[in-house]
């Protein structure tokens, strides 16, 4: 096959002590951290959308984006070299998989029929490509937004005929993903919400989402789909108020609906911005409550109030997040996907590289710091200090509830004389900078 991207190498990892701008200087693949590999660890994989398919577009401006399909009429022919070039591109990179939407892999046809011949043709191509690299498949999903049908969203619409094509769309990715080998299928309700409760039957909508989910699971069943369900939070845009706004209410509608058991969640860095979360808040509550899935790997920009989907590069988040993952016990079978684009000046193919490049080596620094933390359980023996009290006493009684509000009076009368500890946030603060600077000599103990 010709090369494609004949301005991005092959991207080797050269340590510190390298000034290539085009090699990993953290991210060395076979390297061990605890008792695996740093590729088994982060498990990165390629956005198929922003990296294949994203122009440069905005509101306010046209495409900006220099790519090797940019001059073919044809829209089969620029998937396929969309494809060929997806492939050399994550092989240079080291990444070994890869997600995408139905409509990012092919175009839509002029009927339901139509597309899907088209994602026939194209995935059969993805798994020539698939056998010849050795790069699997993280998730699939479908393109439930893009369309004028889904103005008013896909499984929470009001037009039934539109939930029904909806069904369609989504039987036929379950079946590409599962052909595919996907690990996992991710559910993005990128409409399902609304812009205002004046026209909007909540309560039937949302009993709807669920009767759709309800029908995925039992389809996935049916054509011995294995993969893991993921539901994406987020908070806003396009619509007002997403029915999907961040991870205590993703879980609470699973629970109502009594869908915890097939489904996790899949949260994205930006959209836990969005939501008025940290990252590591998100990650933690769905570890906290056994529903950490997969992860979308970008940054948001504080100042700017959407999805503005960059590549991670805040050493300080990434560590977080990686000690919330290897407190999870991995984040396997998900992954850890970039859901992130270039800035619209950065148009050149080789700065698909440097994103790319930045954004691994920024998780696995992350994720040496926050093994080492964890091996001196640092925050974990400040944590079991704190909390102390729980341990023994009247808290261990509270604990295993062997008291009531009489119970709990009676202590209390008597014991009125409290004394609170320090959180000491700014010593923790001060430490884990500590581990992200001396980075390097902490390492040379492991």
């Amino acid at each position: 096959m010709d090369e494609i991207f004949k301005d991005i190498p092959k991207i080797e990892y050269e340590g510190l002590e390298s000034n290539n701008l085009l090699a990993f200087k953290h991210y060395n693949a076979d390297e061990k951290v605890g008792n695996k590999t740093m590729a088994e660890h982060l498990r990165f994989s390629m956005a198929y959308w922003h990296t294949l398919v994203a122009n440069g577009t905005d509101p306010f401006g046209n495409a900006t984006m220099e790519r090797p399909w940019n001059s073919l009429t044809d829209s089969m022919q620029r998937a396929e070299l969309r494809a060929k070039a997806g492939f050399e591109f994550m092989s240079k990179l080291g990444i070994n998989y890869f997600c995408f939407h139905d409509r990012d892999i092919a175009p839509e046809g002029n009927s339901l029929q139509e597309s899907n011949k088209n994602l026939d043709y194209i995935v059969s191509l993805i798994e020539k490509l698939m056998e010849k690299t050795d790069i699997k498949l993280l998730w699939g999903t479908a393109n439930l937004f893009s369309h004028p049908r889904y103005m008013h969203g896909a499984a929470s619409s009001p037009n039934a005929d539109v939930f029904a094509h909806a069904a369609a769309q989504v039987k036929k990715a379950l079946e590409i993903t599962s052909r595919l080998g996907g690990e996992n299928y991710v559910f993005w309700g990128g409409r399902e919400g609304y812009e205002t409760l004046l026209n909007t039957d909540m309560a039937l909508e949302q009993d709807n989402l669920a009767r759709f989910f309800t029908m995925a699971v039992d389809y996935a069943e049916k054509i011995g789909f294995k993969g893991q369900f993921l539901l994406e939070p987020k908070p806003k845009e396009p619509t007002k108020h997403q029915y999907d706004y961040d991870v205590a209410n993703v879980i609470a509608f699973l629970r109502k609906y009594g869908l915890e058991d097939y489904f996790k969640i899949n949260i994205e860095a930006n959209h836990a911005l969005l939501a008025g979360h940290t990252f590591q808040h998100e990650l933690h509550y769905a570890r906290i409550n056994q529903m950490l899935g997969s992860i979308d790997i970008n940054q948001g920009d504080p100042l700017l109030g959407w999805d503005t989907d960059q590549f991670p590069t805040n050493l300080y988040a990434t560590t977080l997040a990686m000690y919330e993952i290897l407190k999870n016990g991995g984040i396997k079978p998900g992954g850890l996907n970039f859901d992130a684009k270039l800035r619209r000046p950065s148009f050149e193919p080789i700065d698909l590289a440097y994103g790319h490049l930045a954004g691994m080596d920024t998780f696995a620094y992350g994720l040496k710091v926050a093994h080492r933390l964890l091996e001196d359980n640092v925050l974990e023996d400040h944590l079991a200090e704190r909390y102390k009290s729980y341990q023994s006493g009247i808290g261990l009684d509270i604990v295993e509830g062997n008291l009531d509000f009489e119970g709990l009076n009676e202590y209390a009368l008597k014991n009125d004389q409290i004394i609170n500890a320090s959180g000491r946030q700014e010593m923790l603060e001060s430490i884990i900078n500590n581990y992200l600077i001396m980075g390097g000599v902490i390492w040379e103990k492991m």
